[in-house]
């Protein structure tokens, strides 16, 4: 059983999603405003948050780069805005996951369960290095020629997770599964956007790879700049 915030202005929507998570085994708190959504993150702990973004008196994404200043709670957007931008606004504010609205009740439990696997990839013993790359598992540091990286939790996972495989191709599919928990697919513009913030920080881009390499259709591979 997880408890679960939903922070939500529409009233059908809240009762609709309260009664749907409860049958499933879930303790449900709901708030219907952002600022009160926001405190009671602070106050209760949930252990995951359901975000709308067309909220009443503050808009979603202000909401969610307000909370992630102060909370690491897992947070799913669920919103009836459809566009990439707003998908990629969310995701660069710190949403664990996005979900546009009409959904299934089961479809939505699943995205809950996944993003409650707090694991992320294996661990590995000892520090990984890949050309100047240098990422340690058991710490959660990465360092690039030395000099620290600042990774989210999620970008650690995904450079982790293909470090680990340095220099095979890694499929999108089996990223999802092994960083974001979802076997079933269905997320390749998550992982698109986590891979742009990582090339920017990594100071190359798809276009000029240094250590991030696409195969059209295949997926991803992690070599060391120099040879490819």
């Amino acid at each position: 059983m997880a408890v679960i915030l939903i922070i939500e202005d529409d009233a059908g929507i809240r009762a609709a999603l309260s009664r749907a998570l409860t049958d499933r085994g879930h303790a449900v708190q709901w708030q219907p405003g952002g600022l009160p959504g926001l405190q009671s993150v602070i106050d209760d702990r949930p252990d995951v948050v359901l975000l709308d973004l067309g909220l009443p008196d503050v808009d979603g994404i202000q909401v969610l780069t307000m909370l992630r200043a102060v909370s690491e709670v897992p947070v799913i957007v669920v919103t009836a805005r459809d566009e990439d931008q707003d998908a990629v606004k969310a995701l660069d504010a710190g949403a664990d996951d996005f979900v546009t609205k009409p959904f299934g009740a089961d479809h939505l439990d699943a995205r809950i369960r996944a993003v409650l696997r707090r694991g992320g990839p294996q661990k590995t013993e000892g520090p990984l290095t890949v050309g100047g790359l240098a990422l340690d598992a058991r710490t959660r540091v990465a360092t690039l020629d030395g000099e620290p990286l600042e990774l989210s939790r999620k970008e650690f996972d995904l450079l982790l997770a293909l470090a680990q495989r340095a220099g095979e191709v890694v499929s999108k599919r089996e990223l999802l599964a092994e960083v974001w928990q979802q076997p079933y697919g269905g997320g390749d513009r998550t992982i698109d956007v986590h891979l742009s913030w990582l090339r920017r920080k990594l100071g190359e881009s798809a276009a000029e790879p240094r250590y991030l390499h696409s195969t059209r259709g295949v997926g991803i591979r992690l070599v060391a700049p120099g040879t490819d």
